[in-house]
């Protein structure tokens, strides 16, 4: 065979057409890597923080399109990201610590079985406890009963009242809740121990629940008929004092300046606080917390915007005070204009005029005050744009921070407890958007009265309690559905926040003497809580229609 000469011309050629093979094959290994490396972006630090995002949003950078029906808080997503159990918590009481209490017992002979003594029970006895505790753990399964007082005497001799304290199992934090119910106790023949003949509704055991504190009439208001409150010793709303001028001075702060978010949605509200808060524990400071909350048109009765509702009446302000460093803008106002006039020296203080300085740029700041100011016009004086681009890497909103007001959820405990914790409900979002034909085309149809009955009789076991959580402003829109159902509403629970309820007296002694309105965004924060303590839960945009839940072509 001929050898390959590279003198030859077609030697030559070959020796060419494999150089620019190669070369090719280089530049494209070149031009592929470095695709990579533009596009490549490392696992986010911050992931769980997304995910928390996620859950409460429908949006990456706050198009505040979210459905206004339902809020969620930190206590609806802490499974995503569980709750340390806080010291001196109550461990729920099992099977096997009722049997430990009954093995005591036993062992001490100067306890009387039943039927030694009179045919009525004794209330007082022991035995009659731990019946109604083993009734009650078999009976409210959704409940973890945390402690209970000594039963007492009902109206008739073989009834008993006690109260204990208990949490909602679907409820992720560890606040705790209060009932009191009464008993009909029988004795069981075979063994002669208690026995629970008959439980009473939610509230029912009055005799033990706890004194009231009688309200001293004022005279200014004759008209008012203000019952005795029943203050829940577990709240404690309180704002906190920073102290002497000199804990004042080594504090270090971050303020806010009122910006466009005031007034605006309560979704668009919270989104920006919690970034505010986030900023705040980035810089390892402490917030300057404005408690005045403007709320928006579509919650008040007016439908105009109204300014001056106190945070404490929607949020858990004591949970706030003890997850996050805060201040009140009042009190520490105060402190400050006495510091600088009691001082030849000005507090170090730093303005910063524009959200596009980022915290990593004042994270080595020693100014005493940093103070955000908003002043630009929309969409750059907003809150949340802090926490925009490259912040987002590094701020967290925190929002185990956020959970809604004690007294609203005393509500939502009272609501279930009427049901006795049984119940399924249906969320139907009516309102603007079953209006809107041009987003929603489905919506309105899928929604009526006999598109509802037909829908959850394939879901709902005829005869169920029903609470149907809406954004329906016409009471009797759903009266169909009580031929199938025990149907309950929002508005048959008026009496819990009317002018002789526990919410009415407390957040009017929160609001200087003057009644509070239960507006509209409590009750979006007390449907959406009844909502997910249900045992079946049916949903507008998943189950009920095929619209999407942000518009047509959005899903």
């Amino acid at each position: 065979m001929k050898e390959l000469n590279p003198t030859d011309p077609i030697g030559q050629n070959i020796i060419k057409t494999i150089s620019n093979v190669c070369f090719s094959v280089f530049v494209f290994s070149v031009l592929i890597f470095t695709v990579i490396a533009i596009t490549y972006q490392p696992p986010d630090p911050w992931e769980s923080s997304r995910a928390l995002t996620k859950i409460f949003t429908d949006y990456e950078n706050a198009t505040f399109k979210t459905d206004s029906s339902v809020f969620k808080t930190g206590e609806d997503i802490a499974a995503a990201s569980p709750l340390a159990t806080p010291a001196g918590s109550l461990p729920p009481i099992t099977e096997s610590t009722i049997k430990q209490s009954e093995d005591q017992i036993t062992t001490n002979s100067t306890v009387k079985s039943g039927c030694e003594d009179s045919p009525t029970p004794n209330c007082s006895d022991p035995r009659v406890l731990i019946a109604i505790q083993r009734f009650n753990l078999k009976t409210y399964k959704a409940i973890a009963f945390l402690d209970y007082q000594t039963p007492v005497n009902g109206s008739k001799p073989d009834e008993c009242d006690v109260a204990w304290r208990f949490r909602n199992k679907k409820e992720k934090s560890w606040r705790k809740y209060r009932d009191f119910r009464r008993f009909r106790i029988g004795i069981n023949d075979d063994d002669c121990s208690y026995k629970v003949v008959r439980p009473g509704r939610w509230h029912s055991g009055v005799n033990a629940r706890r004194p009231r504190t009688q309200v001293i009439s004022d005279g200014k208001d004759r008209s008012a008929k203000i019952a005795p409150p029943v203050k829940d010793d577990e709240i404690n709303d309180t704002i906190p004092v920073l102290g002497s001028d000199s804990a004042f001075r080594q504090g270090r702060y971050l303020y806010y300046s009122r910006g466009g978010d005031y007034c605006k949605d309560m979704n668009h509200y919270i989104w920006s606080f919690l970034c505010a808060l986030g900023e705040a524990r980035y810089l390892n400071r402490t917030f300057v917390m404005d408690l005045s909350v403007c709320l928006a048109s579509t919650y008040t009765q007016s439908n105009k915007d109204e300014e001056g509702k106190d945070f404490r009446y929607y949020f858990d302000f004591e949970h706030l005070k003890e997850t996050s460093p805060i201040v009140e803008e009042g009190e520490f106002m105060r402190d400050w204009k006495k510091w600088e006039k009691s001082r030849k020296t000005k507090v170090p203080l730093r303005k910063v005029a524009s959200y596009k300085v980022t915290p990593m740029q004042l994270r080595r700041d020693k100014s005493t005050i940093i103070w955000r100011q908003f002043d630009a016009p929309e969409p750059e004086n907003y809150w949340y744009r802090v926490c925009e681009g490259p912040a987002g890497k590094y701020i967290e909103r925190p929002w185990e921070s956020l959970w809604k007001s004690k007294r609203l959820m005393n509500i939502v405990s009272e609501i279930s407890g009427s049901m006795d914790w049984d119940f399924d409900a249906v969320h139907v979002v009516r309102g603007e958007k079953a209006s809107n034909k041009m987003l929603w085309p489905n919506l309105d149809a899928d929604t009526s009265p006999d598109s509802l009955v037909n829908k959850l009789q394939g879901t709902i076991a005829p005869w169920r309690n029903l609470y149907v959580a809406t954004n329906e402003p016409f009471y009797n829109y759903f009266d169909k559905l009580r031929s199938n159902y025990k149907v309950h509403l929002l508005d048959d629970y008026k009496y819990l926040w009317g002018n002789t309820s526990e919410w009415y007296n407390e957040t009017t002694t929160l609001n200087g003497g003057r009644p509070v309105e239960f507006d509209g965004y409590m009750r979006v924060e007390v449907d959406t809580e009844v909502l997910y303590r249900s045992k079946t839960r049916v949903e507008t945009f998943y189950n009920l229609t095929t619209d999407c839940k942000d518009g047509i072509n959005t899903c």
